[in-house]
């Protein structure tokens, strides 16, 4: 991949898109700290380079496209039960949380698995295709919970998807990852 330069602000959606391989994913990977990359991502105009990879991730969080799990139970993955409104805006009541992970769909983890990683309110969130997976009423509320929490913690969101309806509803800013160079396409 090229060197890119990308600008996300506090509170702004920014939508990439591009063909399969083009390297979103290897790109939201970089910036979270998680591959290996030359240049530097910055933070409030500080560098990766200065904070802990751990540190970095608690304030750059990257939610891949299929979520990991390491318990057995929902809740043994959240070290406090979710406020009942988050999960209620995510179709879920409280007795989610004693469901055996090995139960629920794929799109059941991912909304989960974006809970989870909201809950620790981190600066940035770094999404790929968090919504792959799920029917439109999901997806919608998916992407409510997401703007709501930009919102509420001004918070800046880069986010991977190919729908470009979801992209004209949501995104603030839609960039495009096209043969190794990042193209504004609004």
């Amino acid at each position: 991949m090229l060197p890119v330069s990308l600008i996300v602000e506090a509170g702004q959606c920014v939508f990439l898109s591009g063909v399969s391989g083009s390297g979103k994913s290897l790109l939201l990977r970089a910036i979270a700290d998680l591959d290996c990359f030359q240049g530097e991502v910055l933070l409030d105009d500080v560098s990766s380079m200065l904070m802990s990879g751990s540190k970095w991730r608690q304030r750059v969080a990257y939610l891949p496209a299929e979520s990991q799990w390491w318990f057995d139970s929902v809740a043994e993955h959240f070290a406090d039960v979710p406020a009942e409104n988050k999960l209620s805006m995510l179709g879920f009541d409280r007795s989610i949380m004693d469901a055996p992970v090995h139960n629920l769909s794929s799109g059941e983890r991912q909304r989960l698995a974006l809970l989870r990683m909201m809950l620790n309110q981190p600066d940035v969130l770094l999404l790929d295709e968090p919504t792959a997976s799920l029917d439109p009423e999901n997806t919608r509320q998916v992407e409510a919970l997401i703007s709501s929490y930009c919102l509420e913690n001004n918070a800046a969101v880069l986010w991977v998807s190919h729908d470009p309806e979801q992209i004209s509803r949501i995104a603030d800013r839609h960039v495009k990852l096209d043969d190794g160079k990042l193209l504004r396409v609004s």
